[in-house]
């Protein structure tokens, strides 16, 4: 890993407050919506979607659903990162289909592992469906911090808003969809006294164990 993105890396943080006069640009949008779009997923099946909200008026309202955390409403884009709430078989015939176009491998080639996921999530409970999800959520979130910070711009991650006010306020539910996480971007505001603070984190020896 290159000293640059290391470098990037500390000068990313939670964005407390963001200079609402500045927009990002169509180009660094693109680049988030590509990154999402090559985020690793289990068995490749992409079981999620991004919303990119830039409407200034739809941002406000959903502050009160943000637990009124502002800077749902200063961010140049909002990204609400959305699992689907069901896998269906369909949903799975789809992806090899895929498969079979962009690679063109032999359906017969693919059949045992396709008739291996459509037992195994048949087989997941409700429950353990929505676990599976949700840290799939959590790996695009992932994947669009350190995006964010190598394309110097700033971000905020979020667990604290109401998932089910967002999926009626969005509409959600109709799409198949529910808001698990959210990621709002642009650029720090001059005034946010959290940009200039000292990172705080274990060192690299207290974390990491090497076994050699």
């Amino acid at each position: 890993m290159s000293k640059n993105i290391i470098d990037q890396l500390k000068w990313r943080y939670a964005c407390k407050a963001f200079d609402d006069n500045r927009k990002l640009t169509d180009t660094q949008i693109q680049i988030l919506k590509e990154a999402f779009n090559l985020t690793a997923s289990s068995y490749g099946l992409q079981p999620l979607k991004l919303l990119v909200i830039s409407n200034s008026e739809l941002k406000k309202n959903l502050v009160a659903a943000s637990m009124n955390q502002k800077q749902i409403e200063q961010c140049s884009h909002l990204l609400v990162v959305c699992t689907k709430t069901e896998l269906t078989d369909g949903f799975i015939h789809s992806y090899f289909k895929l498969v079979m176009q962009q690679r063109g491998t032999e359906e017969k080639i693919l059949a045992p592992f396709r008739d291996f996921l459509l037992k195994e999530m048949g087989q997941m409970t409700p429950e353990n469906l929505e676990i599976w999800l949700a840290k799939q959520a959590y790996i695009a979130l992932g994947n669009l911090l350190t995006v964010c910070a190598s394309e110097g711009i700033d971000s905020c991650p979020m667990e604290g808003f109401y998932p089910e006010q967002y999926d009626e306020i969005l509409g959600l539910s109709e799409m198949g969809l529910k808001a698990v996480l959210l990621l709002p971007v642009g650029h720090r505001s001059p005034e946010d006294q959290f940009a200039n603070f000292a990172k705080v984190r274990r060192g690299v020896s207290d974390v990491v164990i090497d076994l050699e």
